[in-house]
């Protein structure tokens, strides 16, 4: 760890450690996504994009599917941040997670806050994590390095990590499924079973499933970051009407995602 920044404080509104209690709920949840996942890939679709989205679909899950052979499930752990892309990825980690013969009461999960987090992302984040039965850690720093250091220091038995990064985001173009991190960052597995998903193929995955999610997102913005940082897509301003934009899922290309961050 560079000694030149900050450590992170104790994590706020962390939840109790991981523990070995009733994982009933998280079964039938896990249980219900898996039909629900399992429906879909099974559906006679009508469009070309859902038909490229179930291909994505199976593709992910052989992913995820992939890194709990080759990792106990209790060394595994989701980067969550309530976004689009995490959305995706967590409902088909649960998906998986429904034949897993040893399930916990929650899942192991770590949250990176931006500085200036927008209220409702906070709040759709603790609603959702609640939800899909998440064991959510709060890491608030600037640096991500930082805030994954102080998490595998507070959780030394994760040795991977879920994370919903696509080519399309800073740093994505190289990444691979399975990418470990270099000398610079402690020491885990980044796991990326969502990384060659299009920006349209999300939205098709979403709204098809009806998975819930932030409000920011109906309003025009479609990558959330922080406050000082985040703005409603340009691309999406409804013309000749001040400050009213489309939804974030009528945006298609892969390439204008990021028109609203600075």
């Amino acid at each position: 760890m560079d000694m030149t920044e900050s450590a992170p404080q104790p994590p706020e509104d962390q939840q109790s450690p991981l523990q070995n209690g009733d994982a009933t709920a998280l079964r039938t949840l896990c249980a219900q996504l898996h039909e629900k996942v399992n429906s879909f890939l099974n559906e006679d679709v009508k469009t070309e994009r859902l038909r490229a989205t179930q291909a994505q679909t199976r593709r992910s899950l052989a992913v995820i599917q992939e890194a709990l052979d080759r990792y106990e499930l209790s060394s595994l752990s989701l980067s969550y941040n309530g976004g689009k892309d995490c959305l995706v990825l967590l409902i088909l980690y649960l998906s998986v997670l429904s034949t897993h013969p040893q399930l916990p009461a929650l899942l192991p999960s770590i949250y990176i806050p931006p500085l200036h987090p927008f209220p409702p992302v906070d709040a759709f984040v603790a609603s959702s994590s609640s939800h899909y039965n998440l064991s959510l850690h709060r890491y608030p720093h600037p640096s991500m390095r930082i805030a994954f250091s102080s998490y595998l220091a507070d959780n030394p038995h994760i040795r991977a990590i879920l994370v919903g990064t696509r080519r399309t985001d800073p740093h994505g173009a190289n990444l691979t499924f399975f990418d470990e991190t270099d000398r610079a960052w402690p020491k885990f597995m980044r796991v990326h079973p969502v990384i060659d998903w299009h920006y349209a193929e999300v939205w098709a995955f979403l709204r098809h499933l009806d998975v819930g999610y932030c409000e920011l997102y109906d309003v025009g913005y479609t990558s959330l970051g922080g406050v000082g940082d985040t703005h409603p897509n340009p691309a999406l301003r409804v013309e000749g009407e001040e400050g009213r934009y489309r939804p974030a899922y009528e945006l298609v290309e892969d390439g204008e995602e990021r028109l609203g961050r600075v």
